[in-house]
């Protein structure tokens, strides 16, 4: 009863004004973000969205790696054509 009674000795105290929105969400910051997100992620996966999105970046790096190491390749097969071609020409030009 004792801290009862120095509560009471002690008066009114003011109360703290009350947090606007903005306040509120900037103090949860990323919590109402990754909120938001996990929802859409769940809606997205309801609809079947996601996995439509999933398979078509799946697919298109598959495209995109695939046109890279060909390139490489269409490269080193020039590359080996004008060698072959230098070669066939230099022993050609020996035997005449």
């Amino acid at each position: 009863m004792a801290k009862h009674d120095d509560l009471l000795n002690e008066g009114a105290r003011e109360a703290p004004e009350p947090e606007t929105a903005e306040q509120r969400s900037s103090r949860l910051g990323m919590k109402t973000a990754g909120g938001g997100i996990a929802a859409g992620g769940i809606a997205l996966a309801k609809v079947g969205v996601l996995g439509k999105v999933f398979l078509y970046l799946f697919v298109w790096n598959g495209v995109s790696t695939l046109w890279r190491v060909g390139g490489w390749i269409a490269i080193a097969v020039v590359a080996a054509a004008l060698a072959l071609y230098f070669v066939l020409r230099s022993r050609r030009e020996q035997h005449a």
